[in-house]
């Protein structure tokens, strides 16, 4: 597909192969001539690992993925230490969706349905609801939300009106799925100058905005195949080879839950003594599975008794 000027993108060079190694990764990249950012983002064994244990419907499976690699991208563009939250929930046959990113890339998530969606349409899955992201600082001490309604058919349209709505940041976003990989890409028009005073000057927003068109224009010649199937090193080569672009070391992403048997005594705990003591004489045994990983956890009858225990006291001086 020709660019701009009529010129022909180039085609793959020999040493540009599908490299397994670009998997679980994300891949900064800056303009050296215009004002604009961007990230690629390959999510291999960590989209595994989040959907192997449900048995998730094609469109579900492909709208988490979607989910996971976009949380992937807006934690990029955030400095903080802490967690992301994306989630989506609306009266649909899918009601939740979460997608859950620290700022070092430990990433998990989830989906819940009724009846699984017939469309791939957000708002067919969804019904009438909502995008809420939420940052919250690792010690707790701050805590950013931003809420926007369904605004289109893709994940990645609602974000790009989270972006101009709470961020005022112009942002275009694409996203792909296959059964194996979830691979998003990013472009950010940052502002104008070392100041915002730079953007009173209508010139240089003019030629901006006409250099973010360019950037964006080249950027939807990407197909879906080649977003989930090139690396990061082969996309921007692909797109934006006439222009002088600077890549960065790439960051690891990783499948991780913070469920534990400790978490799920807390909860247990929290039900009461009562309560957990006549699930344990209906069924034999509590059994709490935890809704990301999948994972379960049991306490039979000794268990239970024992989560209200009172740990004996530690006499002083002995530790």
């Amino acid at each position: 597909m020709a660019d701009q000027e009529g010129s022909q993108r180039p085609p793959l060079r020999p040493d540009l192969k599908v490299r397994r190694n670009d998997g679980d990764r994300l891949t900064r990249f800056l303009f050296d001539r215009f004002p604009v950012r961007g990230h690629l983002v390959h999510l291999d064994a960590t989209f595994r690992a989040l959907v192997e244990h449900h048995d998730y419907p094609p469109v579900v499976r492909e709208t988490l993925g979607e989910a996971l690699a976009a949380t992937a991208l807006l934690v990029a563009t955030l400095k903080f230490e802490g967690l992301l939250t994306l989630q989506m929930q609306g009266d649909g046959p899918m009601h939740l969706l979460v997608a859950q990113s620290t700022h070092g890339h430990a990433m998990r998530g989830v989906a819940r349905y009724s009846v699984p969606p017939a469309s791939r349409d957000l708002r067919e899955q969804l019904g009438l609801g909502r995008v809420t992201v939420t940052v919250e600082n690792v010690d707790r001490t701050s805590r950013y939300q931003g809420v926007v309604p369904l605004a289109g058919g893709r994940i990645a349209e609602c974000l790009e009106g989270y972006f101009r709505n709470s961020e005022q940041l112009p942002s275009r976003l694409w996203l792909a799925v296959t059964p194996e990989r979830a691979a998003g890409l990013l472009l950010q028009r940052l502002p104008v100058g070392a100041t915002s005073s730079a953007e009173e000057d209508l010139n240089e927003v003019a030629e901006a905005d006409e250099d973010w068109r360019r950037v964006v224009m080249l950027a939807e010649t990407l197909t879906p195949h080649e977003l989930v199937s090139l690396g990061a090193g082969d996309i921007v080569h692909r797109l934006f080879h006439e222009e002088d672009v600077r890549l960065f070391e790439p960051t690891p992403a990783f499948f991780q839950c913070t469920c534990s048997r400790e978490r799920v005594a807390g909860i247990l705990r929290s039900l009461g003594a009562e309560e957990i003591r006549s699930i344990v004489e209906e069924r034999g045994n509590v059994e709490v599975r935890c809704e990301f990983c999948n994972r379960a956890y049991q306490f039979d009858a000794v268990d239970a008794t024992t989560l209200f225990v009172a740990a004996p006291a530690v006499p002083p001086g002995i530790h």
